[in-house]
Order: structure tokens, then C-alpha cells, then sequence
């Protein structure tokens, strides 16, 4: 899931918000201030109504923010890297990069979000009836109410058993302690989420047809997202399987074409298809021989023709802070996922801070074909 709008770190972790957040804020201000908090507690202004509203769908992303950051702490501690965390309509996802160890580790780290939740819903409920005792506004005690319940049936939903969910993620580490086998887990807790994706589209449907609930829409898009997420995880696992261990020097392109910073983009372009400049993107080196960035042909043609002989590619290139970086020992299988999700599905790989090789989504698919092809198939 790609970030629309960065909002910078908290607890150490990159946080960002998908466009589709915007759906469920309006969803849910709508669906209070519309219906619920008029028919609890009438004789309010609207203004009342759709600004408490509007209040409680913020503190509801809070909430599932405090729910990924949660992950993303106890990961961490749990020496699994993190990339960041992203919500977006459906709730949140703390990005990880490598996979727990041990099943402890990931019990640990799917536990502790349930646990949040359900400690946020408890907090909201303590909230409520304190504001109720003190005789405040039976409006503001009806949404800090609402929130402790949306809270606690997000913990409960959570810890149903099937991938992705963080149930889905305790009923693996079991099955992996049980094992001892993470793939053979892995496709418990992903079959488990099919199941359950499934039985909601089904469901929903059904209540969109025979009852004519438009509400229905909702368990059947969860739905259609537990399969396709479950489906994804599992495909992972096999990945992880088939590559076994292997680390990015064994697919690099070694002492890859570079560019210099300082070069025009004309003289670059001089080059062309059948000079050295034989691809469609390069490393960047400063003049002091460090990798700087990645240019590629698409942020050069976005320079004007009329520029492009005193434009230099250190103007047009993506900083190397942009580009994912790797250093050779580091495993493929857990670059792949951030290759998928980036921008120009490419890595530098840094030894020391000195470029020793590259290496691009299509070299993983051709070593990945290769090794799929002669594995050996169980029936």
C-alpha cells in the first residue's frame, strides 16, 4: 500500500496516509452525524452533530494508528525491520520488511495489536461512563461511547484466525511452533483467510440481494481484501522457499554502467541506444565516486528539449535517499516486496557506501523462473 500524503515519524517509524482514508472519514462522520447521534440524541444543531462527528472518525484513525504502531514497536524490538506504516480505507498496515525468527517473535508482534485495541476500548469505556457521572452531554458520552465499542469489535475482529489478520498471524505461530515448518504455516493461516473472505463476500452479498442492505457492501469488500491479502502472503512464503536464503550478490549486475552527476542530460542522451548507455536507468556518482541517486529515461524526458545541455542529471536524478539500497548480503526475498512497491522497482548495492552492484525487479523474476522451473514439485 503506497503512502499518498507522508506525515513524517513517530516512535521511529515512517507514517502515511493512502488517499482512501478520506473514504472512511466521510463514511463515518456521515453515518453519525447523519443517523446515529440525531436518533440517540435529538434536539442538537447539525453543526453539534457533524463536528463531533467529523471528531470521532479522526479519533478513530488515531486509534489504528496507536494499533499499527503497536506492530511496528514490538516488531522492532523483535529485530524485524520496518518501513513504515500506512492507513488507508480499511484500516492500516505497518510495512515489514524481514520476518520474526522465531513463532515467540511472531506471536509478539501480532499480539500486541489486538491488545491495543482492546486497551483503547476499555480507556473509551472508563471515559464514557466518568463523563456520564459528571453529567456532561449525553452527545459527547454517545461518541466516546461509540469509539470504545468500534475499538473493542476491531480487537475482536482482529483475532479471528485467518491471514492477514493478527489472528490469522497467532494461529501461523502456532501452527509454525507445532510444525516447525513456516511455509507449511503460512498456508494454514492463508487458507483460513481465503475461508473467511469468502464466507463475508458470500455473506454480504446475500445481504445486499435478499434483504436489500447496501450495508452488505462492506463485509464483502473485506472480504474480497482477506483473499487477495491471504493469497499474497502465501505467494510470499513460497518465494521464501524457493530462494532459500539467497543473498542479493547472487543476482546483482556487478560493476553495473554508471553516470556522472556533473554530466548534461544532452551529453547523456548523445549516448544513446548504442553507446554504453545500453539501459533504462543508472547509478549516479558524485564526484567523489559515491552513489548520489538513480536517473532513469523517464526523469529525463521530463526535462525541456531546449535545457537538456545545461541541465545535469544530478538536477533530474531521484537522491539516493529516495532509492532502495541494499548491501550484498542482504536477502532477496525480503528486497523483493520493496521493489514491487517503489517507484522504479530498482536497488543500488552498497558495500561500505561504495556501489557494487545493481539490481532491478526483472533480474529477481528471471533468477525466480529459473529456480521455480527446476525445484522439485510435490504433489
Amino acid at each position: 500500500m503506497k503512502e499518498t500524503l507522508r506525515l513524517g515519524r513517530m516512535a521511529g517509524v515512517s507514517v502515511g496516509l493512502h488517499w482512501s482514508v478520506l473514504v472512511i472519514v466521510a463514511l463515518v462522520t456521515v453515518s453519525l452525524a447523519g443517523g446515529r447521534f440525531p436518533d440517540a440524541h435529538p434536539g442538537h444543531s447539525a453543526w453539534a452533530y457533524w463536528s463531533l462527528g467529523l471528531l470521532a472518525a479522526l479519533v478513530l484513525l488515531a486509534s489504528l494508528l496507536a494499533h499499527e504502531l503497536a506492530h511496528a514497536v514490538v516488531a522492532r524490538r523483535n529485530g524485524v525491520d520496518v518501513d513504515g506504516i500506512t492507513l488507508w480505507m480499511l484500516g492500516g498496515v505497518a510495512r515489514l520488511r524481514t520476518e520474526a525468527a522465531t513463532p515467540g517473535a511472531e506471536l509478539r508482534i501480532a499480539a500486541v495489536g489486538p491488545l491495543t485495541s482492546a486497551v483503547a476500548g476499555g480507556v473509551f469505556t472508563g471515559l464514557a461512563l466518568w463523563l456520564d457521572s459528571l453529567r456532561v452531554s449525553g452527545l459527547v458520552v454517545e461518541a466516546v461511547a461509540w469509539l470504545a465499542g468500534i475499538n473493542i469489535v476491531l480487537a475482536v475482529f482482529n483475532s479471528v484466525p485467518a491471514a492477514p489478520l493478527d489472528g490469522g498471524r497467532l494461529l501461523r505461530a502456532f501452527l509454525w511452533h507445532r510444525t516447525g515448518d513456516r511455509l507449511r504455516a503460512t498456508r494454514g493461516a492463508a487458507a483460513a483467510g481465503r475461508m473467511l473472505g469468502w464466507f463475508m463476500i458470500v455473506t454480504g452479498f446475500a445481504a445486499m440481494v435478499l434483504a436489500g442492505d447496501p450495508s452488505g457492501l462492506w463485509p464483502a469488500l473485506i472480504g474480497w481484501f482477506l483473499i487477495s491479502t491471504a493469497t499474497a502472503e502465501e505467494r510470499q512464503a513460497q518465494l521464501r522457499g524457493v530462494l532459500d536464503d539467497m543473498p542479493v550478490s547472487r543476482v546483482m549486475t556487478r560493476d553495473p554502467v554508471t553516470v556522472p552527476a556533473t554530466e548534461s542530460l544532452a551529453a547523456l542522451l548523445a549516448e544513446g541506444a548504442f553507446g554504453r548507455y545500453r539501459h533504462s536507468a543508472f547509478p549516479v556518482l558524485a564526484p567523489d565516486g559515491t552513489a548520489s541517486g538513480l536517473v532513469t529515461v523517464r526523469l529525463v524526458n521530463r526535462a525541456p528539449i531546449h535545457a537538456r545541455s545545461t541541465t545535469t542529471v544530478a538536477e533530474v536524478m531521484r537522491p539516493l535517499a529516495e532509492v532502495i539500497t541494499v548491501a550484498p548480503d542482504d536477502l532477496i526475498v525480503d528486497l523483493l516486496p520493496r521493489l514491487e512497491a517503489s517507484k522504479d522497482r530498482r536497488a543500488l548495492v552498497l558495500d561500505g557506501g561504495r556501489l557494487v552492484g545493481f539490481v532491478s525487479l526483472a533480474d529477481i523474476t528471471r533468477v525466480l523462473s529459473w529456480l521455480t522451473a527446476s525445484a522439485p514439485h510435490h504433489p
